[in-house]
């Protein structure tokens, strides 16, 4: 995830003069508010009190946890009544219709064009140059359906507009400057093979084959994905997409948690983000790591790796292992600096 130096917003509580996220500078005998999980008043300016009660919690006390201060109204776990999103309709058409899923002829199936694809392209590879694998749809069409049910469920439940493709839309930065040239020592270049194999899977997804991966709602981590068949080492997962921006724009996002860096370049007004909160794939669902406990770096098992393709900077999420039917995905969020707070992650 992108790295940035943010500042904390500072939106009033209707019912009191204190900001809902407590001023880092105040301190316990200033303040009588303390989280209604852990009984403390530390760390004040992670402490978010309910526009509805006035009680306070932690951002890392909540289940899901926050990691940064929402905008606009927030209501604690009481007041919102919160309950697991309702399911997307297992219905085939309106799947069909969500996902924009192309229909006709020269629709894909996984015994054909993967068949083919894998014997075109030697499964030996060597340790110099290992060679990125497409995706595995599941090969039974209800599975299949339940799985896309299951990511249209979490795009609804956000509001998030189904895109697989970075999208560039007015006010934003434009596709003519995501030239992967400006990346800060340079970007390493897709191979034509692999390039392949990347246009392989979103062809597959383009005809409703796809991944084979759950979107499964956990109370205690909010929207999570899970491996529904094994997953090879090397396997494309997906491409990180969203609305492409500058970072300039975004430094004061806090609800930026899930912008995800597309190009460091040199000059800072040059830098571009990915910002999947309005528009996005099931990327955005796929939980970080705790990278501060050897336990919680156990856990990940894909790499998110920036590459060069035709003269822009893309984001692939790549298995770094083989994975386990059933086995949560989960990837590491920081970036250059490594600063990104992990600490309360999972």
């Amino acid at each position: 995830m992108v790295v940035s130096l943010r500042k904390r917003t500072q939106a009033t509580n209707p019912r009191s003069d204190l900001p809902r996220s407590l001023a880092a500078g105040d301190s316990d005998s200033e303040l009588d508010t303390v989280c209604e999980e852990c009984s403390s008043g530390k760390q004040p300016a992670k402490l978010l009190l309910c526009d509805k009660c006035d009680k306070g919690f932690h951002l890392f006390c909540l289940r899901p946890i926050l990691v940064s201060v929402p905008k606009g109204s927030w209501f604690c776990p009481s007041c919102s009544q919160h309950q697991i999103p309702k399911s997307f309709p297992l219905v085939q058409t309106k799947l069909i219709d969500f996902f924009r899923i192309k229909r006709g002829p020269d629709s894909i199936s996984p015994d054909s064009c993967i068949g083919k694809k894998r014997k075109r392209t030697s499964l030996v590879m060597s340790k110099k140059k290992r060679k990125l694998l497409p995706y595995i749809p599941t090969v039974d069409p209800q599975r299949r359906l339940e799985q896309m049910a299951s990511l249209a469920t979490a795009l609804r439940a956000s509001n998030t507009e189904f895109r697989n493709e970075l999208t560039y839309v007015s006010g934003k930065a434009p596709r003519s400057d995501n030239k992967a040239v400006l990346e800060k020592g340079g970007m390493q270049v897709l191979s034509k093979q692999d390039a392949e194999t990347l246009a392989l899977c979103k062809n597959m997804m383009d005809h409703g084959e796809c991944p084979p991966l759950m979107v499964v709602f956990d109370p205690y981590e909010g929207f999570t994905v899970e491996a529904d068949r094994c997953i090879k080492d090397l396997t494309i997962i997906t491409e990180y997409v969203g609305d492409v921006d500058y970072l300039s724009n975004r430094e004061d996002d806090y609800d930026g948690d899930s912008m995800m860096t597309l190009l460091h370049a040199s000059d800072p007004l040059q830098c571009l983000v990915i910002c999947p909160d309005k528009r996005s794939n099931i990327a955005r669902f796929i939980s970080g790591i705790n990278n501060h406990t050897p336990e919680g770096r156990k856990k990940q098992n894909l790499k998110c790796v920036r590459f060069n393709i035709n003269g822009e900077a893309r984001v692939l999420l790549v298995a770094n292992r083989d994975i386990s039917k059933g086995e949560r995905l989960y990837y590491d969020y920081n970036g250059y600096e490594h600063e990104y707070p992990t600490e309360h992650f999972v």
